[in-house]
């Protein structure tokens, strides 16, 4: 007698919250979707379809959905959250204590919240009243669009307890979606938030007309800051040469999908953040995460320049040039370091 499938809850229904929905149903999961725009939540449970975020995808018949936050984790045996990391900690505020004995929660989350420096994996745990060992975390190239085309790849699935994050695995493994598993959290999650501010760098590096070897240093110059910060957190240095690391930095850097990326081109076009955001459909984190990842920095006293060029162009009004001239006139130093 076969095993029941996994029943399992995400909320969030943007682009990536709805496309891992689609994972977890194609890995054998039943699937409930929650989301606070009703015509979102309806088209889901009626049509299987959410042209709003995925115009075109039809989803498996096993992911429903609902706008009922607590009857969306009833009986959830995983938990993913994927909601704006800035107001995550309101949203899942109402869920404290009512997950099961067994529930894992899954942070789908790249950011580090502003005015507390926490990690998602910390915000998760400590709003829900989880221990660590029942948290997890998924980062790597994910970008949501190819995914839901059902295009391979692969990603990491990080826990400080191998037995939760093989549970997510498993959950989650399909033909087209490959998880490998690590227990390095802080790292895997510093790589998620981080290379979002690179992308946006690097985006508007293309806005204002730079070429590719502009954006090769600040691809690689960007791992180099984030592998320092992580080491300074103390992270596994090996988690920055894989998949969390420079296979997210490169994808999001590259792909015209990419939120942080179309951003940064905007504004390296000339457009101010509001006007950037307007024309960016979806959220992209590396704008409101760039500020607390440089306060985390500098609490470290961790030489973060990429960083603080994306916050000064961004808040600061520092025009795109004098940025790219303060880069290029730091103390020159050794490769790699």
């Amino acid at each position: 007698m076969s095993a029941a499938p996994v029943r399992a809850a995400v909320l969030g229904a943007g682009s990536w919250g709805t496309t891992f929905a689609a994972v977890l149903a194609d890995a054998g999961c039943e699937v409930t979707l929650w989301g606070r725009d009703a015509s979102v939540v309806g088209q889901v449970a009626d049509e299987h379809r959410n042209e709003r975020y995925l115009p075109g995808v039809r989803l498996p018949d096993a992911v429903g959905a609902t706008g009922d936050l607590r009857a969306a984790v009833e009986g959830a045996e995983v938990v993913a959250v994927a909601v704006p990391s800035q107001s995550a900690a309101a949203i899942l505020a109402p869920l404290a204590g009512s997950l099961g004995d067994d529930a894992v929660a899954v942070s789908l989350m790249k950011g580090v919240e502003l005015s507390t420096d926490r990690r998602m994996s910390e915000l998760l745990a400590q709003t829900l009243g989880l221990p660590d060992e029942r948290v997890a975390v998924v980062s790597g190239p994910n970008l949501a669009h190819e995914i839901a085309a059902r295009q391979p790849t692969a990603t990491v699935v990080a826990s400080v307890d191998e037995g939760t994050a093989l549970r997510v695995q498993a959950a989650c493994a399909t033909g087209y979606f490959r998880p490998y598993t690590n227990t390095d959290v802080v790292g895997v999650e510093l790589c998620g938030a981080a290379k979002n501010v690179v992308a946006l760098a690097v985006g508007v590096a293309q806005g204002r007309g730079y070429g590719h070897n502009t954006r090769a240093t600040l691809v690689t110059r960007g791992l180099a800051e984030i592998t320092r910060l992580g080491l300074a957190l103390g992270a596994d240095p090996a988690t920055f040469a894989g998949l969390a690391g420079m296979g997210d930095l490169v994808a999001t850097c590259g792909s015209p999908d990419s939120r942080n990326h179309v951003l940064g081109v905007h504004i390296g076009e000339g457009m101010t953040l509001d006007e950037a955001l307007a024309h960016t459909n979806g959220t992209a984190e590396g704008a409101k995460s760039s500020r607390s990842l440089l306060e985390l920095a500098q609490g470290l006293d961790v030489d973060v320049p990429i960083t603080q060029g994306v916050v000064r162009v961004l808040y600061e009004g520092q025009d795109v040039d004098e940025m790219a001239a303060e880069l290029l006139g730091r103390p020159h130093r050794p490769d790699g370091v």
